[in-house]
């Protein structure tokens, strides 16, 4: 009897160990900090409203139990640009997201928008884009950890290599998710997602966003940024827009789902072995004979891009039957179409067997997008 309890026992530290590996890990990044006080306007320091937001981003998600949360900085510090995505990257973080203000001599110009990595000619985005990265002059020696790089130079931010672009996809989603939170939570101008030449982007080998809340500069907003009810807000619209990330894009099963699911098995072993029925404890059952739900078709992101390429099976490795979807500034590439989820599966496999490693499956319904915990019962 003893022996039974103490091999539960283990067993259920061993499943509660492995859980917990299997978190969520999101990195926050307060922009700028110590002597990079950022914009300032009308007593509105841009590091400071950084901080007080991420504080309190990760405040909320640690209430999660499946997440854990990374900070570049906790305190007014300034943190170096590669030292950020060292730190990024050390921690295997699941998401990276940066969070600024924004500013312009037009003190009338207002609203937030969300950046991801990428090349662009738009005056007003590389503008946005060498404000931020003008922080490198504060860095000894920049011109040499950066490759000669110009902040004040546009063909230097339009050169910033586009490392790991095979992310760019759930970037282009969780910054979607961050406006239409905005949009929710707060009432100024959503401005959208764009594409810019970040250097603290540039060397993050996950999923990673920049999110200008809105405007030091004008006024008004800036007030608001500057405000514990502001920043509140802020903060409640992000924590949603990753929580609604990593429900789309992570899978993993909580501690104590875990734990009563070995209770239950523990509790057949008290059985006659002869009585059990093997597909009661079979731990593969519930993802292995998931169907789909009536109407619904499944495709397989591959790759998202600012380039308009031919759907060419040269294009895409090999790969036949590719469709495109166009955004404001983004095209979307994805791989077959099927109503079988079990189909989709092996196409998913497929399109990582030929080097689409963060490929996924988009579920569609009646012509719209939805969760694959809604497609699939």
């Amino acid at each position: 009897m003893k022996k039974s309890i103490v091999l539960l026992f283990l067993c259920l530290f061993s499943v509660s160990f492995y859980a917990q590996t299997k978190k969520f890990k999101v990195v926050l990044d307060a922009g700028h900090g110590g002597k990079d006080y950022g914009a300032t306007y009308h007593g509105n320091i841009e590091k400071k409203i950084s901080l007080n937001t991420v504080l309190k981003v990760g405040e909320i998600l640690a209430k999660e139990s499946n997440i854990e949360v990374v900070y570049t900085r906790k305190t007014d510090v300034f943190i170096e640009l590669n030292e950020r995505a060292n730190i990024a990257n050390r921690s295997k973080g699941h998401l990276f997201v940066s969070m600024h203000c924004n500013a312009n001599d037009n003190q009338e110009a207002s609203g937030n928008e969300t950046y991801v990595m990428g090349v662009t000619r738009n005056a007003a985005n590389l503008e946005v884009a060498k404000k931020e990265n003008a922080v490198v002059t504060l860095e000894s020696d920049y011109k040499i950890k950066y490759d000669g790089f110009d902040p004040k130079s546009p063909e230097s931010v339009m050169g910033i290599s586009i490392m790991q672009e095979e992310n760019i996809q759930q970037s282009i989603d969780i910054a979607g998710k961050v406006q239409q939170a905005f949009t929710k939570f707060t009432t100024s101008k959503n401005r959208g997602v764009k594409q810019a030449g970040f250097l603290v982007l540039r060397k993050i080998i996950m999923p990673r966003v920049l999110i200008e809340m809105g405007f030091v500069s004008n006024k008004p907003e800036g007030a608001f940024l500057n405000s514990e009810d502001g920043q509140n807000k802020l903060a409640e619209a992000i924590s949603k827009a990753i929580l609604g990330y990593r429900d789309d894009f992570f899978k993993t099963e909580t501690a104590t789902t875990v734990k009563k699911e070995e209770s239950k098995k523990a509790t057949v072993k008290k059985e006659d072995p002869k009585k059990v029925d093997p597909k009661k404890v079979d731990p593969k059952q519930s993802s292995e004979n998931k169907t789909a739900v009536e109407g619904v078709t499944f495709k397989i992101q591959i790759s998202a891009s600012a380039k308009n390429l031919e759907t060419l099976p040269k294009n895409f490795k090999g790969l036949n039957n590719i469709s495109v979807e166009k955004g404001t500034t983004i095209y979307k590439y994805f791989y077959g179409s099927t109503s079988s989820y079990t189909k989709a599966k092996q196409l998913l496999e497929e399109a990582k067997a030929k080097g689409y490693t963060s490929s996924f499956i988009v579920p569609i319904k009646n012509g719209k997008k939805i969760k694959l915990s809604e497609a699939i019962k």
